[in-house]
């Protein structure tokens, strides 16, 4: 056997990560609130960084909703908006828990809260999180299921019910029996409901009813349309030459570098190295802020260009539009649209809204259509239909697709399932089943 060794030499070009890189890209990811709050922490460890808020007041040129209402203003809407689910909370704990370290753990629990009201991960993820064991995470769940409105913080639907049963002084031992047989309820099976909670049917009838008067969703009260649960990160208006996109100055932070204190501090040899170190890491956050500022800017402006038909006529109106077609027009990579949309926030004629809900495929349409419409039109349509629907006589998914197809995308019947679970929507069964229980 013949063995030799040689030794060769190419030359190859990689990228490799940096910190400061790493940093950049997830800055991109925050909205103006979490931007605020980084910028924040590194000035606690870096004299050099002083954080600002620009002056500049909030655009207040009038923009409408496609129906010419000229007393609207973008100002208005940021500043005059209801108090958001979180916020309300929020305003709550800061009574209701005095110690740092139960504040700490509550703000983990609000973090969980879901849209709705409910507790959206596991109480054993939260438990994990903050280093409790489940009888001190169950003993925190009680304390911060004492927030007003009743019902928040619910793991489940018969859970939030209960709370606010309890609240009302509802709960009674035939009021547990409903909620500990909710599937019999959601099957509209009343003969057996009422024979396993040994009740006559008339008292059955009086204890749906004061059923039906809770909020299976109390969190969705703060919530109006796509209104969210803090400040937008960019403004729409529309002035004399088209639509026109803003950061909202309001929130945005801006980080000022302390040259001059610098310049004192450097005087001592001592302290150079360490002034040099600071005052460069000071200097690289104000770049990256600002480039993070431009990035957002250019994305959501090429969002608002393809996007005019929407700020014109509403949800039903939405074009189709992916990450690469953005990505491509502003000259940057796919990955860096992906990333500036996943927090950024943009409030429009429409409502306020996550940059992530404006990108859709779009579906094929037959020959006489003009061009194919996008994936969330056609949801919007469906969630629309649905609405205006007979409950009594509720729209099968075939119908759905046959009224869709006939003046727009051809869709199939699968797809209006598909989209149905998606707008959590029950099926043409359950609703009409719904439908015969309030009816009652």
């Amino acid at each position: 056997m013949n063995m030799q060794i040689s030794q060769r030499t190419a030359q190859t070009q990689g990228l490799v990560m940096t910190g400061h890189m790493q940093q950049a890209i997830a800055l991109l990811q925050l909205s103006n609130t979490d931007l605020q709050r980084y910028i924040e922490q590194e000035a606690e460890e870096n004299p050099f960084i002083d954080v600002a808020r620009s002056d500049r007041a909030l655009p207040s040129l009038p923009y409408s909703g496609g129906k010419g209402n000229d007393g609207d203003d973008a100002s208005s809407r940021v500043a005059n908006h209801p108090l958001s689910l979180y916020a309300h909370v929020a305003a709550q704990f800061d009574l209701m828990f005095t110690s740092a370290q139960d504040r700490a753990i509550a703000d983990r629990f609000l973090e969980a809260l879901d849209e709705n009201g409910w507790l959206g991960e596991p109480l054993e993820e939260i438990a994990f999180a903050c280093a409790l064991d489940m009888d001190e995470a169950e003993h925190m769940l009680l304390a911060v299921q004492a927030v007003e409105p009743s019902g928040l913080f619910a793991r489940n639907l018969a859970e939030c019910l209960a709370l606010q049963a309890e609240d009302q002084g509802l709960m009674t031992p035939l009021f547990r029996a409903v909620l500990d047989n909710l599937p019999r309820l959601a099957a509209a099976d009343l003969t057996g409901l009422a024979r396993v909670c040994n009740c006559a049917m008339d008292d059955l009838r009086t204890t749906l009813k004061q059923l039906r008067s809770l909020n299976p969703k109390p969190g969705a009260d703060f919530l109006i349309g796509d209104l969210i649960e803090r400040e937008p990160d960019l403004i729409v208006t529309r002035s004399a030459t088209g639509w026109k996109v803003e950061l909202n100055r309001s929130t945005l932070p801006a980080v000022q570098v302390d040259e001059a204190s610098a310049a004192i501090a450097t005087q001592d040899k001592r302290a150079r190295e360490y002034v040099g170190e600071r005052l460069g890491v000071a200097r690289w956050l104000r770049r990256a802020v600002e480039h993070r500022n431009q990035t957002a800017l250019a994305v959501g402006a090429e969002i608002v260009r393809r996007q005019a038909a929407f700020l014109e006529h509403g949800p039903a109106r939405i074009a189709p539009m992916t990450l690469a077609d953005v990505a491509q027009t502003i000259g940057v990579h796919e990955s860096t649209v992906s990333r500036v949309t996943t927090g950024i926030m943009m409030v429009t004629p429409q409502g306020t809204m996550g940059l992530k809900r404006f990108f859709s495929t779009a579906l094929s349409s037959d020959a006489d259509s003009e061009g194919g419409a996008s994936a969330a039109a056609v949801r919007y349509r469906i969630q629309k239909m649905v609405a205006a629907e007979d409950p009594a006589n509720p729209l099968s998914d075939d119908a759905i697709a046959q009224m869709v197809s006939k003046d727009g995308p051809i869709l199939a019947r699968r797809t209006v399932a598909k989209y149905r679970d998606m707008l959590h929507i029950p099926s043409s069964f359950q609703r009409k089943r719904q439908g015969k229980l309030n009816a009652m």
